[in-house]
C-alpha cells in the first residue's frame, strides 16, 4: 500500500521536476536535493526525509514534458517515489524505464493527498475511495528493465546470466 503525498496538475515539465539552473549537477547521488526545487513545500519535505520511500506523487496528463534531461528522473528515483499520472511525455517515460523509476500510467486516475493506493501492473485501487482504475501496462521487456532497477542493472544481470549459461554448457560438453 502506498500513500499519495502530493498532487500535481497537467503538463509538469522537466523544468519543474528538476530546474535547469541545477544542470551542472548530474550525479544521481546529488540530483535528488533539487527535485521540485521551485515547489518549496514538496522539496523541503523530500530533503527532510518526511516522505517515505514508495510514496506516490499523482499528476495529470503529460508528466515530464519539455526537455529530455534524465536528471529529472534521477532526482525522483533518488527518493524511490512512485509517479502515477494520466500519461507521461515519451522521453520522460523512456528515461524512467532506463533509470528504473516506477511510473504508472493511469488515464482515469482519481486520487488526493492522503489516499491509500494499491498499485499493480494492471490497476490502481484507491483504497480510500473504493474506486479501481485501469493501468496502461508497460510491455514485458520494459517492465523487466524497471524491475531490475534500470537499464544498466538489467543488462548486467542478463550478461551474467548468459555467462553462467555458457559456463554451464561448456562443462556438459
Amino acid at each position: 500500500m502506498a500513500t499519495v503525498v502530493y498532487k500535481l496538475d497537467d503538463d509538469i515539465s522537466t523544468d519543474i521536476i528538476y530546474p535547469g539552473r541545477f544542470m551542472a549537477t548530474v550525479l544521481p547521488t546529488e540530483t535528488p536535493q533539487f527535485a521540485f526545487a521551485d515547489i518549496a513545500e514538496l522539496n523541503d519535505k523530500l530533503k527532510a526525509k518526511q516522505i517515505p520511500t514508495g510514496s506516490v506523487i499523482v499528476a495529470g496528463k503529460n508528466f515530464g514534458c519539455g526537455s529530455s534531461r534524465e536528471q529529472a528522473v534521477s532526482a525522483l528515483k533518488g527518493y524511490d517515489l512512485i509517479i502515477a499520472a494520466r500519461n507521461f511525455a515519451r522521453i520522460f517515460l523512456q528515461n524512467s524505464i532506463n533509470l528504473g523509476l516506477q511510473t504508472v500510467a493511469c488515464p482515469e486516475l482519481e486520487a488526493n493527498v492522503g489516499d491509500e493506493l494499491e498499485v499493480t501492473a494492471t490497476e490502481v485501487v484507491n483504497k480510500t475511495s473504493g474506486k479501481t482504475f485501469r493501468v496502461e501496462p508497460l510491455p514485458e521487456a520494459r517492465r523487466a528493465i524497471v524491475e531490475a532497477g534500470g537499464l544498466i542493472p538489467y543488462t548486467r544481470k542478463r550478461v551474467l546470466q548468459r555467462a553462467t549459461e555458457l559456463k554451464e554448457s561448456s562443462k556438459i560438453s
